[in-house]
């Protein structure tokens, strides 16, 4: 089967059509590198300076790379139909051979990467709560103290039974100010998560 990939991840890949195979061999290490520790800003800002280029455009480059060597691995491409691939995305016969021979000595250590990013850790599935009010004790007799008690229900798929999984419930208890800090941190998080340095990392894995 011969590979397909989005418009925008050729796009990226372009870049490295008119280089010479030395720069290929370099943009591949950059690719493993950015699987194992992920991006390398400083690596993307040296590497623009030779070619004379923008980081951003760099870092693209690296991303679209990525994507085409996670895709082969996912679809477990041979060799003969990742060449093919190569070759239909412009890339010469020189430089279609300096990918295969990546792509074949680094497979393995790829797949293995992407068995690792795709764990599938438990998830939310649902959540009850009650508010609590402790009007008074006989030590303070005119306290009150709002808890808020929460029920959270995890779900975990099961590796070994295809659609099986198995759900965790964790009571939870805070007061109101702790429950407002952490809404906040969440919504922190995910803002960063909608950030483009998050996602040009996450299409790089679509």
């Amino acid at each position: 089967m011969l590979l397909s990939l989005k418009e925008d991840h050729k796009q990226h890949i372009s870049v490295l059509i008119p280089q010479p195979t030395n720069v290929l061999q370099d943009f591949c290490k950059m690719a493993l590198d950015f699987l194992r520790k992920g991006p390398t800003p400083k690596l993307y800002q040296t590497a623009a300076q030779k070619l004379d280029v923008q980081p951003e455009v760099i870092q693209n480059a690296v991303g679209g790379l990525v994507n085409l060597l996670v895709e082969s691995c996912k679809h477990q491409l041979s060799d003969l139909d990742f060449r093919d691939s190569v070759l239909t995305l412009g890339f010469s016969e020189e430089q279609q051979e300096t990918l295969e021979v990546f792509y074949k000595g680094k497979k393995q250590e790829i797949s293995d990467a992407l068995s690792q990013l795709t764990l599938d850790l438990p998830h939310y599935h649902d959540l009850e709560w009650r508010f609590e009010v402790q009007l008074a004790s006989r030590a303070l007799q005119h306290q009150v103290t709002p808890l808020i008690t929460m029920n959270l229900t995890l779900e975990t798929k099961t590796p070994l039974a295809s659609g099986s999984s198995t759900r965790k419930n964790i009571v939870l208890q805070t007061d109101p100010t702790n429950l407002v800090h952490i809404t906040q941190v969440l919504e922190a998080a995910l803002l960063e998560n909608r950030g483009q340095h998050s996602r040009r990392i996450q299409r790089s894995f679509k």
